[in-house]
């Protein structure tokens, strides 16, 4: 599927700001901001495998479109939430378990570009990965 295949981080854009909204301190936003982060993503059906490998940690996650999972992020924050697909994105709403509010995050392909998007409490960020 499209979006099969390993994915380095290229840029980002407001992604300080975006983990600054989150409540992430200034030491893990500085740090953050670059994490080298790889995604390896494997798409069968409705069935998604993601590995992430970061300066920080690595992960393997599964899910399937529209089943919620647990995920907790990079700074400990744990969420609960699902990923749908609208059209040609990836589309997943999570909320903290800490404060109830809500994680919006898209990711398309766009060009050859995996764009991932993050919007929470008004605050969006984009971060830019390459094949």
């Amino acid at each position: 599927m499209a979006f099969d295949g390993t994915w380095k981080i290229d840029r980002n854009e407001n992604y300080e700001k975006f983990m600054e909204a989150m409540g992430v301190g200034m030491m893990k936003r500085k740090l953050g901001a670059h994490d080298n982060l790889k995604l390896t993503i494997q798409q069968n059906g409705d069935k998604f495998n993601v590995k992430e490998a970061s300066n920080f940690r690595n992960i393997e996650l599964e899910f399937t479109l529209g089943v919620n999972f647990e995920y907790s992020l990079a700074d400990g924050t744990e969420l609960s939430g699902a990923w749908t697909m609208e059209g040609n994105k990836l589309v997943g709403t999570f909320t903290r378990k800490d404060n109830g509010k809500v994680l919006k995050a898209t990711r398309e392909i766009v060009g050859d570009e995996l764009v991932q998007t993050y919007v929470y409490e008004g605050v969006e960020s984009k971060r830019f990965f390459k094949r």
